[in-house]
């Protein structure tokens, strides 16, 4: 194959091709370019140097077929640069913003060159006239595409995790080893950084078995965050589905953004944890109609995106970025199924996360874009072959009508529980709720997910992640500290059920770092222990904090880079000693919902739990008794404001946790009285065999 640099002064000429791939697929004897643009009257292919500095030409695709433009060129092969001008009607009106003068990124690029600056000069319309097209040519500051061939088969993980067994902690590429002292700098904060023994090193040592990683996928940060100095740290602003994010590649020689991210899920999958991507499909950083026009919306934007009904020059927004990707239209869909399958044949990623998943599955315009459970892209991915037996979790709101949709999304799926956050918050933190209130999300949250049709891993609990406060910050904080985002303060969730403990911030007093210690083990204690699958956020086993910053999705610094320097020891050998004793005991991590038989609830005198019990406001306390095959486990919950005496069931009972201190009951400690006080705020865990 010849690459670029050998095309430059070559005749070329593109023939017909296929439409059977979208995107730039190295076939024998050349190339394959295939874009979705059925409202499109003309596409243009453009090639440039190898930099992307210098134009090589530019040459129309040469045929259409059911909306697909599509050529081959011969001689081509991987290392070519290349981007579109596509060429049709500028209609705002009508919903159409083609501008053949703005050089646009192929939506199925595997590999992008260059990076969204915040330049005007992208501005598909005129500043002074939003009705007219914008003349200026961008192509020297576009982002542009490399032609990528497949990557060899991947080795897949050698033990598939358990669904009942799954523990996910969710991190970010960058921030886990930005600071980490034991990889080297020259890797830190990238995929190699991830795959380094030291980083992966701490990820066996707590116990986990999935990582969820915040988005990989080439993003555009937003030109509001570049003109304030920040820029998009989450990265929930993507423009290339398919492509790694280049900013974490470590830059070694030899090696490439694709190829980095694949050999660090190789070392992860090596070390026996699955890797979770969380994928922004429901809308992209182009934005509202005031943003660049870097892709989709220069290529199709009608079919690329939700317009208003009544205002085609206006996106429908129920993401709160700007913009909805329509997963309704066949051509947009075949895209991100595409893209999916990509991460899992190129990369052997084994599963995704879905930001702001209801997006996905709403319907047309004659549904009133109701959300479905028969929408195309749920069929689509519960038939796929490659997909079907990926681990799928939705993240299950957005902010539309009928948004909330925990429990919505089927068999098969996990979803985040944001109810179970909410009353584990709410019961230890503020006196709020009632036992039944938190027996119900400590037993899976049937309400939400029907034992006739769902797992009970199907619920993902937490009560820290991405957004919002960290653990540690839950306990220091009762109000966000955002104003390093550039929004006053106004960013952000105001209702984050928090308390400070009487010092807002850091505090050295022995007392308060006492409670806060203490509700932290307790609140990781709940997520570790509840039926369903639990989901610790990276950096609270190590008690990292954000300064109060709630909502630190602009914060590319040392507020979200963990601070491995003043790791809290005692608590991450409290994660891994929880971790360790769920592992061990199978009544801990049941793939079955809880039957009476296997699960009593008792108040703390030791008697069962009546009616009334269950809603008295006074009534803080009670056990839950898990019985099964003579490991039996007894959990003592005391949600009030003083010490509580419990009585035990008969028979030898044997202390393994205790959230009130930071010291642990011995592996080997004697059995218990029968009596025992259980301090307030806190939990023990006990049971019948003196082993942990």
């Amino acid at each position: 194959m010849t690459s670029t640099a050998s095309l430059t002064g070559t005749p070329l000429r593109l023939t017909h091709g296929d439409s059977r791939t979208l995107g730039a697929r190295v076939d024998a004897g050349g190339v394959n370019f295939a874009l979705a643009a059925p409202h499109a009257q003309r596409v243009q292919l453009c090639l440039f140097s190898e930099d992307g500095s210098q134009s090589l030409g530019q040459f129309d695709l040469p045929a259409l077929t059911a909306g697909i433009w599509h050529g081959f060129l011969p001689g081509a092969g991987a290392g070519l640069v290349y981007g579109y001008r596509v060429h049709g009607p500028w209609a705002p009106h009508q919903g159409h913003r083609f501008n053949p003068a703005k050089l646009l990124l192929d939506p199925a690029a595997r590999s992008v060159l260059g990076g969204y600056q915040g330049q005007a000069l992208h501005c598909g319309h005129r500043a002074d006239d939003p009705l007219q097209p914008d003349a200026q040519d961008n192509a020297s500051v576009a982002l542009k595409a490399r032609v990528e061939a497949d990557l060899p088969p991947v080795v897949p993980i050698a033990q598939p995790v358990v669904p009942a067994q799954r523990v996910i902690y969710e991190l970010h590429v960058k921030g886990f080893t930005a600071l980490h002292p034991g990889v080297p700098a020259a890797l830190r904060g990238s995929y190699a950084g991830l795959a380094h023994p030291a980083a992966i090193a701490h990820l066996q040592r707590l116990g986990v078995t999935t990582l969820s990683l915040m988005p990989v996928a080439f993003r555009a940060d937003e030109q509001r965050l570049q003109a304030l100095g920040l820029r998009n740290y989450w990265g929930y602003s993507p423009v290339a589905w398919s492509a790694p994010e280049n900013r974490y590649w470590s830059g070694t020689p030899g090696t490439s953004p694709r190829t980095e991210l694949r050999s660090m899920v190789a070392a992860l999958h090596a070390a026996g944890i699955e890797v979770v991507l969380d994928v922004v499909y429901n809308h992209t950083g182009e934005t509202d109609e005031w943003g660049p026009t870097l892709s989709l919306r220069g290529i199709d934007n009608t079919t690329y995106y939700h317009v208003e009904p009544g205002n085609p020059a206006a996106y429908i927004n129920w993401t709160g970025c700007g913009n909805c990707v329509n997963l309704n239209h066949p051509l947009v869909l075949r895209t991100v199924m595409d893209s999916l399958r990509n991460w899992v044949a190129d990369y052997g990623v084994d599963g995704f996360r879905f930001d702001l998943a209801p997006v996905l599955g709403r319907g047309g315009p004659a549904t009133d874009y109701r959300f479905l459970s028969s929408a195309p892209f749920l069929m689509a991915v519960a038939q796929d072959p490659v997909l079907r037996d990926c681990l799928m979790i939705a993240e299950p709101w957005d902010i539309g009508p009928g948004g909330y949709q925990l429990g919505g999304f089927g068999p098969g799926w996990l979803e985040w529980n944001d109810r179970f956050r909410d009353v584990q918050r709410g019961f230890w933190l503020h006196r709020q709720n009632d036992l039944g209130g938190l027996a119900q999300r400590i037993a899976g949250s049937t309400d939400c997910f029907a034992p006739s049709s769902r797992a009970p891993h199907a619920s993902v609990n937490f009560v820290s992640a991405h957004d919002g406060f960290t653990l540690a910050d839950l306990v220091s904080y009762e109000q966000r500290h955002n104003l390093a985002n550039g929004e006053h303060n106004r960013d952000g969730h105001g209702h984050n059920l928090s308390v400070n403990h009487g010092v807002e911030g850091p505090s050295t007093d022995p007392t308060v770092l006492a409670l806060r210690g203490r509700d932290r083990r307790t609140l990781m204690a709940m997520t570790l222990l509840s039926l369903g699958t639990p989901m610790l956020l990276a950096g609270d086993d190590i008690g990292h904090s954000q300064q109060g910053n709630n909502n630190a999705y602009c914060q590319d610094n040392a507020m979200t880079w963990l601070n491995w320097s003043a790791a809290d020891t005692a608590m991450v050998d409290f994660v891994a000693r929880l971790i360790a004793m769920r592992r061990a005991r199978p009544v801990l991590q049941t793939s079955a919902w809880w039957t009476p038989a296997r699960a009593q609830w008792l108040a703390a005198d030791g008697t069962p739990l009546n009616g009334e019990q269950w809603h008295a406001p006074h009534r803080r306390a009670m056990q839950l008794w898990l019985q099964g095959a003579g490991a039996d486990c007894l959990l003592l919950l005391n949600g009030g404001g003083e010490a509580q005496p419990f009585q035990l069931p008969p028979g030898d009972w044997f202390a393994h946790i205790d959230t009130a201190t930071v010291q642990q009951p011995a592996t080997l400690s004697g059995p218990l009285d029968p009596l025992v006080s259980v301090a307030a705020g806190s939990l023990w865990v006990i049971s019948r065999s003196p082993l942990q």
